[in-house]
């Protein structure tokens, strides 16, 4: 949920867009700026959940986005599935993949950043970087290469790919942030930058655009994707 008092939550109306839907589980493509969950205040109970279940029935969560972040989430539509769904989000066998939007390059390709991070409690939902109390993370990244035509745009950031390891809150924000690339729009961890301009982004730059599991049902290979917006 919004964590300033004074931002007001207005997310966009309407349905997010349906990716695929069946018996056993609902994929849309969440939209920047809308809770996956209902917060706890009254005025932050609009959410992804509460408009598809509203259209759809009762659902169940298996996992969620941040309220800035875009992009692929997946809901059961019964108890069996959302077990199922649940068991390969614990083990880890359900590949993500992200694209961003951040500041600077980093001087290689590729690389794996192994930060282990804690709730900074003060400032929740805000994550720290604590090698002594912090929970094991690990980022993979990788720089996206455009096409010819974009060679000769803003050089001050560039575009990676990212593969979250693990899934702690604000993992990919704070890995960034912590490796001198922010994401770009990004309110809590943000280039310096930004808040001399506070309206330069209109949202977080950071989109979940695949991820790979097995149907809950049939156990099939699922491959799920939502293009990047920005």
């Amino acid at each position: 949920m919004p964590s300033n008092p004074d931002l007001v939550y207005a997310p966009a109306a309407g349905l997010p867009v349906v990716l695929h839907l069946d018996a056993s589980m609902i994929v849309v493509d969440k939209p920047a700026g809308l809770l996956s969950v209902p917060g706890r205040l009254p005025q932050h109970h609009d959410s992804a959940l509460l408009r598809l279940q509203a259209e759809y029935g009762p659902l169940w969560v298996v996992h969620r986005l941040d309220m800035d972040t875009s992009g692929v989430m997946v809901f059961a539509r019964n108890r069996d599935a959302a077990a199922a769904l649940g068991r390969q989000f614990e083990r880890r066998s359900v590949h993500k993949e992200y694209e961003a939007l951040v500041w600077g390059e980093p001087p290689s390709g590729t690389g794996l950043i192994d930060l282990p991070l804690r709730i900074d409690w003060p400032h929740r939902p805000r994550q720290i970087i604590d090698p002594v109390q912090g929970k094991p993370s690990l980022t993979r990244y990788e720089r996206v290469r455009h096409p010819p035509e974009f060679v000769g745009g803003d050089w001050n950031h560039c575009r990676l790919r990212l593969l979250p390891l693990t899934g702690r809150s604000h993992q990919l924000r704070m890995h960034l942030s912590a490796i001198g690339h922010p994401i770009v729009g990004d309110r809590f961890y943000g280039h310096p930058q930004e808040a001399k301009d506070a309206q330069a982004w209109p949202r977080l730059m950071l989109h979940a655009r695949q991820l790979r599991l097995q149907h809950p049902v049939q156990h099939t290979p699922m491959n799920l994707g939502a293009p990047v917006p920005f």
